[in-house]
């Protein structure tokens, strides 16, 4: 959607995924598109020597959220919220659902 604004296909994702649930992590990015990693880490790491994302380490897991001292932070998710809203429904759901635990053990899906 405004993948000719940002440069990639895979910078919008990132910053889709990232505005949509506040933070992310590579591979839950990738998953999420069906994409590879490498791709995605690379714009993460672009976005954030850039100084539009902002790391944070869990454990093992580097975790990516929009920087609030972003000077156009307020404008930027202004733009990748309204372009999220035009993605198909589908894509939408996926965006939004994030599960945070797992699932009772015998659970039927």
């Amino acid at each position: 959607m405004i993948e000719a604004l940002l440069g990639s296909r895979s910078r919008e994702q990132v910053l889709a995924f990232i505005v949509s649930r506040g933070e992310g992590y590579a591979g839950e990015i990738a998953q999420t598109y069906e994409v590879g990693v490498t791709p995605i880490k690379n714009q993460l790491e672009a976005l954030e020597l850039a100084g539009v994302l902002a790391s944070q380490n869990a454990g093992r897991t580097v975790l990516y959220r929009i920087n609030p001292r972003y000077a156009f932070k307020d404008e930027l998710e202004a733009l990748v919220k309204k372009a999220v809203s035009c993605y198909p429904e589908a894509l939408q759901e996926k965006l939004l659902y994030a599960r945070k635990r797992p699932r009772r053990q015998g659970k039927p899906l």
